[in-house]
C-alpha cells in the first residue's frame, strides 16, 4: 500500500487530484490543509511515500505572505524529512510566474531552488512543475484563474473586464495537470527535477470571452460548441461547472399544432441539428423532399409507418418502425417522404438533419407522398 500526502488538498488542484487517486488500487490518501497543526502535518508527512505540495497561496492580504507559505511550507517539509532521513518523494507545483521579479514569483522560485538543494543533498526525487494557468471544475473565481472569474460572471449575467482583448494567455486544463501528476505513482515512471504538462493552450483574453459568452447564449441560439477544438471542449465544461445549481435547466420553444409538438434541441455548423417532435394518432408529417438536405428519423415511443417515393416515381416504399425495436431511418435526397403515427398512442421522434434550417433557403419541398 502507498501512502500519499496531498498539501493543500482542498483546494483547486488538490480536490481534483485527491478525486482521482480515490480511483486507484493499493493507494491510501492523506490529506492536509493550512488548519492542521504542526504535529499533524509532522505525522503525515513521515507516514507517505509520496507527497504531492500542493498548498500555497495566490492572492494573500500582505505580500509576506507569499514567503511565509509558498517557500515557509516548503522548508517544514523538508526540515521533517530530513531530520528524520525519511526518503519520501515531492511533486510540487510552482508556476510559470516563478521567472517573474514579483513577490509571488520569487517565492515560487525560491521554493523551487530549495527543493533541488533538498534532493542534492539527500537523494530524496524531487518533480518541479512549472504550470501555466489552470483551470477545470471546483476553480474559483477572483482567486485561481481569470477562466474561473469569466465562467462565474457569465453564467451569472454579470460583467467582465478585458482591459487588452489581445492580450495571449497560456493554459493548461486540470485533467492534464492531474493525468501528468499521476504518473509519478508508478514506481516505473522514472522522475525529473524539472517536469512540464504536455498539452496547453494558448488564446488571447478577448478570445477567451467571446466563446464563453457563447456558452451562455447557447440556451438562446441553440449552437453547440465545437467539441473537436479540445480547448473549446474543455472550456465549456469548465463553464457548466459554474452554473448556479437552481440554473442547471432551461426551457424549450416549444412549437405546438394540431399533430403534436416539436422542439429543435442543439444546432451546429459543424453538425447539423437535432429536433424532437410528438404525433397523434392518425396523424402524418412530412410529404415533403430536399434537394440536398439529409435526415435521420429514430422512433423512439410508439408506433408509425415511413413512407418513400422517388419523386420522379409512382412506387411508394414503406418502412413499419416501432418502440420494440429501435431503428434509426436514413432519409436521402429526391425521396419525398412522410411518416404516420399508426399507433394508437403519442408518438415520439428524434431527427437529426446535416444542415441548420434555413428559413430563406429551407430547402424543403412539399410533395405528397
Amino acid at each position: 500500500m502507498k501512502r500519499i500526502l496531498v498539501t493543500g488538498s482542498a483546494g483547486f488542484i488538490g480536490r481534483n487530484l485527491v478525486t482521482a487517486l480515490r480511483r486507484m488500487e493499493g493507494v491510501e490518501i492523506l490529506t492536509q490543509d493550512l488548519t492542521d497543526s504542526a504535529d499533524e502535518l509532522k505525522e503525515k508527512v513521515l507516514a507517505a511515500d509520496l507527497i504531492y505540495h500542493l498548498a500555497g497561496v495566490n492572492r494573500p492580504d500582505n505580500d509576506d505572505e507569499f514567503a511565509e507559505v509558498n517557500l515557509g511550507l516548503t522548508e517544514t517539509l523538508t526540515s521533517i524529512l530530513r531530520e528524520a532521513k525519511h526518503s519520501a518523494a515531492i511533486v510540487i507545483t510552482s508556476s510559470a510566474q516563478a521567472t517573474r521579479d514579483n513577490p509571488y514569483g520569487r517565492s515560487k522560485k525560491a521554493a523551487e531552488d530549495h527543493l533541488k538543494a533538498f534532493s542534492e543533498s539527500t537523494g530524496n526525487r524531487v518533480a518541479i512543475y512549472r504550470l501555466p494557468g489552470v483551470f477545470g471544475k471546483w476553480s474559483r473565481p477572483n482567486y485561481n484563474t481569470v477562466v474561473a472569474t469569466f465562467c462565474h460572471n457569465i453564467a451569472r449575467d454579470l460583467p467582465i473586464q478585458v482591459s487588452n482583448p489581445d492580450h495571449s494567455l497560456n493554459l493548461v486544463y486540470i485533467d492534464e495537470v492531474v493525468r501528468c501528476f499521476l504518473r509519478h505513482v508508478d514506481p516505473d515512471f522514472v522522475w525529473a527535477i524539472e517536469e512540464s504538462v504536455q498539452e496547453t493552450h494558448d488564446i488571447t483574453l478577448g478570445d477567451l470571452a467571446d466563446r464563453i459568452r457563447s456558452f451562455r447564449n447557447m440556451r438562446e441560439t441553440l449552437l453547440v460548441p465545437d467539441v473537436a477544438n479540445s480547448m473549446t471542449r474543455y472550456l465549456y465544461t469548465t463553464y457548466l461547472s459554474f452554473l448556479p445549481e437552481e440554473d442547471f435547466a432551461y426551457p424549450v420553444k416549444l412549437r405546438t399544432d394540431d399533430r403534436g409538438w416539436l422542439f429543435e434541441l442543439a444546432k451546429s455548423k459543424t453538425f447539423g441539428q437535432i429536433f424532437v417532435s410528438t404525433t397523434k394518432p392518425g396523424i402524418t408529417r412530412g410529404n415533403h423532399f430536399h434537394d440536398t438536405k439529409v435526415e435521420k428519423f429514430c422512433l423512439i415511443q410508439g408506433q408509425g409507418m415511413i413512407r418513400f417515393r422517388d419523386i420522379d416515381s409512382t412506387e411508394v416504399i414503406e418502412y413499419p418502425v416501432d418502440d420494440g425495436q429501435i431503428k434509426i431511418v436514413d432519409i436521402p435526397p429526391g425521396y419525398t417522404h412522410s411518416i404516420e403515427n399508426t399507433g394508437d398512442r403519442e408518438m415520439v421522434v428524434l431527427f437529426w438533419a446535416n444542415e441548420i434550417f434555413d428559413p430563406e433557403s429551407p430547402d424543403t419541398h412539399w410533395m405528397e407522398v
